[in-house]
């Protein structure tokens, strides 16, 4: 994996963790479970130009949608 994705992707769980209040294994796992690690990658030209806000806003959005 480039690592500029695989250290957006990092940014992403971290972040993630921090607004839901959960642990790296929690996050990661719903990473996993969900498909994100693939949404991640694949979006990474347009999401990694996006503010925070927005970013974690998509990654709820996005596991709010498969649940």
């Amino acid at each position: 994996m480039d690592k500029q994705i695989n250290d957006f992707i990092i940014f992403c769980i971290e972040k993630y963790k921090f607004c839901k209040k959960i642990d790296g294994e929690e996050a990661y796992n719903l990473f996993e479970k969900y498909g994100l690690f693939k949404y991640l990658t694949d979006g990474y030209d347009v999401l990694h130009t996006q503010g925070e806000d927005y970013i974690i806003n998509d990654i709820c959005e996005y596991i709010d949608l498969r649940k």
